[in-house]
């Protein structure tokens, strides 16, 4: 693949295989030329987990201090009291006989769904649908739960849903380059933490093997994790 000047501008100011500190790798991507738009800040954590293994696919979610900088499109799929509920915390869209049938006609713009337990069996029908695009209700992100409120407002604030892939990373925005230096290393620190602390009792050895931070155009920066600790 072929990078613009800017990119390769960049990548010229890194020192080839050098791991920096969190504070000197924000410095440097504050630095970076910046794009016509306000590039999103990634961090790509490689684990030492096999996620074949029930027990070591590393998932969850983490509520970001300073938010993700998106405005987060919220549907709860409910019907009853809750709706109210939800409405009342702030969710885009609420409802059930109305959104049904659009998803199932595959309409998806919406950033996260909300669900209540009693609604899982008519959206479980829909996982084709959701399922790849990483909509589908699940209750150990905190998406299906009697809670709505709660969830609304912890979606609204930058709650963000990390999971490793196959190749053992979790990749997890964490911030906008319009943040201060300060707020993305909050972030940045709240999931590292929530990574170490949901490591799984089985890993051997060092759990973090490398951790990489970059903005959307971006070189990618290696981080020495021992400086997030």
């Amino acid at each position: 693949m072929k990078h613009g000047k800017n990119y390769r501008n960049s990548k010229e100011a890194l020192v080839h295989d050098k791991e920096y500190s969190l504070e000197d790798a924000l410095i440097l991507v504050e630095g970076f030329n910046k794009a016509k738009f306000d590039e999103t800040v990634d961090v790509a954590v490689r684990l030492n987990v096999n996620p074949r293994h029930a027990d070591q696919n590393v998932r969850g979610t983490v509520v970001l201090p300073n938010g993700t900088g998106r405005d987060v499109r919220v549907l709860v799929i409910t019907r009853g009291p809750k709706e109210q509920e939800a409405t009342d915390a702030g969710a885009d869209m609420v409802g059930a006989d109305e959104y049904l049938p659009k998803i199932k006609d595959g309409w998806t713009d919406v950033d996260v769904i909300i669900a209540t337990p009693d609604m899982m069996g008519e959206l479980g029908r829909l996982g084709r649908i959701l399922g790849p695009r990483g909509l589908m209700p699940n209750p150990k992100v905190g998406t299906v739960t009697m809670d709505v409120a709660k969830a609304v407002k912890e979606a609204k604030a930058g709650r963000v849903e990390y999971r490793v892939d196959k190749s053992g990373i979790v990749h997890c925005p964490v911030g906008k380059r319009s943040f201060t230096k300060e707020a993305l290393g909050e972030n940045i620190q709240s999931l590292f933490k929530e990574l170490v602390r949901v490591k799984p009792s089985t890993i051997k050895g060092p759990y973090v093997k490398s951790l990489f931070l970059s903005a959307t155009m971006t070189p990618a920066i290696r981080v020495d994790s021992a400086s997030l600790s």
